[in-house]
């Protein structure tokens, strides 16, 4: 029978699109990246998705999130995600965690219910949690690198941490991840050397910013803030949706 993912099972074939629909995917990090994985796995017919994020669309935002316009500046990017993700398929069961995934809030996760997790995050911290939680519990992950301060979305390539090179987040994660016995990683990352943001204090968030009062974690508080774009981010986000979609069909 017809349906809105025909044209995909006709690439897929029917039993691969009965395992998309029984499986349920974590992405931590509603974001540039974030957005765009989830954007496709929906697409695609995965029936479960847990969002998390405790961030809030920005201004800033509008030039490469998905879920970011006018209309939805100020409201939490899961709130908006679920929204969209419902208007796509009103089928998918759709969990919300409006948090920042670190060690102290692990615990308000149970990664044996998941079929794939995706980590979009920013920080060391988060992703080496989130690495070590999918493993104990023996889920498959896949992790992106860094997206910012790049130019050439052609210059992404999908590899073992172990095999990357040049990408400084990817340093950092090999040497963290060797320290904790982790043999193997799925990651996304790019050998293009990071172009040094234009330093116009006129357009900084760092002296404009415009996180809502009170917020949970402004954009001040990075050490660095990375330039961005349209096209980078939603490929890296398109390619980790790929990969994950690959591997929970041939399952």
């Amino acid at each position: 029978m017809l349906n809105q993912f025909s044209r995909t099972q006709l690439l897929f074939g029917k039993e691969a699109m009965e395992k998309l629909a029984g499986s349920r995917v974590a992405v931590f990090g509603i974001g540039g990246v974030g957005g765009y994985t989830v954007e496709a796995l929906v697409r695609s017919g995965v029936g479960a998705i847990d969002l998390i994020d405790d961030d809030k669309v920005c201004l800033t935002n509008l030039n490469r999130q998905i879920i970011a316009t006018r209309s939805t500046v100020g409201k939490y990017k899961v709130d908006v995600m679920k929204e969209r993700i419902l208007d796509i398929n009103p089928k998918v069961e759709v969990n919300v965690h409006k948090c920042f995934y670190l060690p102290e809030t692990k615990d308000e996760f149970d990664f044996s219910q998941y079929s794939y997790v995706v980590d979009a995050v920013d920080t060391v911290t988060a992703k080496i949690q989130l690495v070590m939680e999918a493993k104990e519990a023996g889920v498959p992950i896949i992790s992106s690198m860094g997206a910012g301060n790049k130019l050439d979305p052609t210059a992404f390539e999908v590899a073992d941490i172990y095999k990357t090179s040049v990408c400084p987040l990817a340093k950092v994660m090999r040497r963290e991840l060797k320290k904790r016995g982790v043999k193997k990683l799925k990651v996304v990352y790019s050998k293009e050397q990071p172009t040094r943001p234009i330093k116009d204090m006129s357009i900084s968030c760092r002296t404009n910013c415009i996180c809502p009062p009170g917020a949970a974690h402004k954009c001040t508080e990075r050490r660095d803030i990375p330039g961005s774009t349209a096209f980078v981010p939603s490929v890296v986000g398109l390619i980790i949706a790929g990969e994950v979609l690959k591997d929970l069909a041939a399952k």
